[in-house]
């Protein structure tokens, strides 16, 4: 097997873009990362490299053209092999989201079609960079729901006592009434469906600044868009300004350790304007394919300060740093393997 083949085709340092949905989505819920969250990690990995190993299986044919050298058109990995591969790691990531629980085996079930369906059509179409925008929304999703479903049984099954003692210390009343709210020692867990709902804004943002790379990316072959780059660029500033200066987390997360996250937060979202904004500015001044090219790229490394910059926004300031130390480890990575 030829490894590097296999590297290039699954462009591995793109893989430091995908933690970060899943711990901003967690993060959105005002819970710990868990076990779900892990979970929801593995699974967000493996359907986002099942969607490059299809995505060069769909565009063999045009690659044979314009990208002699990628893995598939250049011999060193068969399409077979790579649509098995995209078969495999689909079929991985829904059996590692449905140990999260169902609302997120339901939730990577939407993502993994969309990512086969803008693979095998959507791309070529005007709904194609909606559709890869939903994926990534979905991604945040899928970590926001896999986080509350196993906190929330985590949390009924420390409430839940054998029956010989709840029946000397509770009624069955209270034991009913905590198992349905998630109250233990006083600490409110939220329920599933707030937990969605409090995590749609950042997979609102996610989706917004993935939209805005997708349309520039239809354009990096042949260049030619003044446009579409200088929207991209407006739509990073105005997404970058909601963040930095959205409302503070609410009082029970503020603690002294995260006295510092309105800074933290602001910091990042210049990293991840400065990311994105430059290579943009650069295209639209002279839209050719090398620019274009570098566009994009500068939007897909921006996805890690973004993600970092919604994680401090809610309060996470853990996830925030481990988020914020990918985009380095993706650089010096991205070094030793080409994705172009």
């Amino acid at each position: 097997m030829n490894l590097r083949a296999w590297a290039e085709l699954l462009r591995l340092p793109a893989l430091f873009t995908v933690p970060g949905d899943a711990l901003a989505g967690a993060a959105a819920t005002g819970l710990r990362p868990g076990r779900g969250t892990f979970l929801a990690i593995g699974s967000s990995l493996c359907l986002y490299e099942a969607g490059m190993a299809l995505n060069d299986w769909a565009d063999r044919a045009e690659d044979a053209v314009d990208r002699p050298h990628r893995p598939l058109p250049s011999g060193r990995v068969t399409p077979a092999a790579a649509l098995t591969a995209a078969a495999a790691l689909t079929a991985g990531g829904l059996a590692l989201a449905a140990r999260a629980g169902r609302p997120a085996l339901a939730t990577a079930t939407a993502l993994a079609g969309t990512v086969w369906a803008y693979d095998l059509g959507l791309k070529r179409t005007p709904a194609g960079p909606a559709a890869m925008a939903a994926a990534r929304g979905l991604d945040l999703l899928l970590g926001a729901a896999a986080t509350a479903t196993t906190t929330r049984a985590a949390t009924t099954t420390a409430t839940t006592t054998p029956a010989t003692t709840t029946m000397a210390t509770t009624t069955p009343a209270t034991t009913s009434a905590a198992a349905v709210t998630g109250v233990a020692k006083g600490h409110h867990r939220p329920g599933r469906s707030a937990a969605a709902r409090a995590a749609l804004p950042a997979a609102a943002t996610l989706a917004a600044h993935t939209l805005a790379v997708t349309a520039v990316s239809r354009h990096e072959t042949q260049g030619g868009s003044t446009a579409t780059p200088l929207g991209a660029l407006a739509a990073t500033l105005a997404l970058g300004h909601a963040v930095a200066y959205a409302p503070r987390p609410p009082a029970g997360r503020r603690t002294a350790a995260t006295a510092a996250l309105p800074g933290i937060t602001v910091a990042l979202t210049a990293a991840y304007a400065t990311t994105a904004a430059r290579p943009y500015l650069h295209a639209a001044l002279n839209p050719s394919p090398p620019l274009t090219q570098r566009a994009v790229g500068g939007g897909i490394r921006a996805l890690i300060p973004l993600q970092a910059a919604l994680a401090a926004r809610s309060g996470a300031l853990g996830s925030a740093l481990f988020t914020a130390a990918l985009a380095p480890a993706a650089r010096r990575f991205a070094r030793k393997v080409s994705v172009t």
